[in-house]
């Protein structure tokens, strides 16, 4: 494959991935296993990625000082910003949570402009519009039902994990013009599970929880494709530019939509309709 289409080959990937990761996500949790616990699950499953990922540069890591720190900032950022999530969700309402963070893409395309000078073809400009466009209508807010709202906490948390991921993001795609992308997945293998105690400390144990199946081993199958998704966004910003990849690996919702068409019978409304409608044209656009 020619390596200026690598990009898009990696993009799909994540794209497809992380689609399927959320049409399935929810099965543990309504089973019983805590989705905190299930962050701790996923941050496991990043091991074998990593090895492998590793193994491909016959395990040759960057690790030099500016290496380990830009490697760690973009799985803190990740991985920090998943947890900030979790405790938005517990506060806020999810029908206003997720349409902000789901517009992440936007600060990354203006940092990208900015700082990187990426540039591309009007035709691809008019899909990363799209892509935003259909982003916010495919936001899911029934991932969490609302909960009761307390102040603006939860507004606060919101934001600054769309910005945490929009710097992660743009920290990938900057992180891989002087490392490896096995690198840099990596130190973002090793931070998530730095902060997996921390997702501890934020379950609760006092309610019950499932450790059968249905709960950690169905958790782990589901999270591997959330990890090999991460892993191939790595190298889908190391050939491709940040103003494009991240729009279109933001359309993942597609996939879950359909799959949820499928195995659940859920009827897309008029918003989630238009969203699908929108996401099908920026896909092809961004794929030029």
């Amino acid at each position: 494959m020619k390596e200026k289409r690598l990009w898009l080959f990696y993009a799909l990937i994540t794209t497809l991935f992380w689609g399927v990761w959320g049409a399935f996500i929810e099965i543990p949790e309504k089973s019983g296993f805590p989705a905190t616990l299930g962050y701790v699950v996923w941050s496991l499953t990043m091991i074998p990625c990593s090895l492998f990922a590793l193994s491909r540069i016959g395990w040759k890591l960057d690790h030099d000082r500016r290496s380990v720190l830009l490697g760690s900032a973009v799985g803190l950022l990740g991985a920090g910003g998943q947890l900030f999530l979790f405790q938005a969700l517990r506060q806020g309402p999810a029908y206003i949570v997720f349409p902000i963070i789901s517009l992440y893409p936007v600060l990354t395309i203006f940092l990208s402009l900015i700082f990187l000078r990426e540039r591309t073809h009007f035709r691809q400009w008019t899909g990363i519009i799209l892509a935003i466009v259909a982003m916010f209508f495919l936001s899911n807010p029934q991932i969490n039902p609302v909960s009761s709202s307390a102040g603006i906490g939860w507004l606060i948390l919101a934001i600054l994990v769309f910005i945490m991921w929009a710097l992660q993001a743009y920290a990938m795609k900057f992180s891989n013009i002087t490392m490896k992308a096995e690198s840099i997945f990596f130190y973002m293998t090793v931070t998530a599970l730095v902060l997996a105690p921390v997702s501890i400390a934020m379950t609760d144990f006092s309610a019950e929880i499932n450790w059968g199946f249905r709960g950690p081993w169905l958790a782990a199958m589901i999270q591997i494709l959330n990890a090999i998704g991460a892993l191939t966004l790595v190298y889908a910003l190391r050939y491709g530019k940040a103003i494009i990849v991240v729009p279109m690996t933001g359309l993942a919702p597609v996939i879950t939509v359909v799959l949820s068409l499928i195995f659940y019978g859920v009827v897309p409304g008029g918003i989630l309709l238009t969203g699908l409608i929108i996401a099908s044209v920026a896909i092809v656009l961004l794929s030029e």
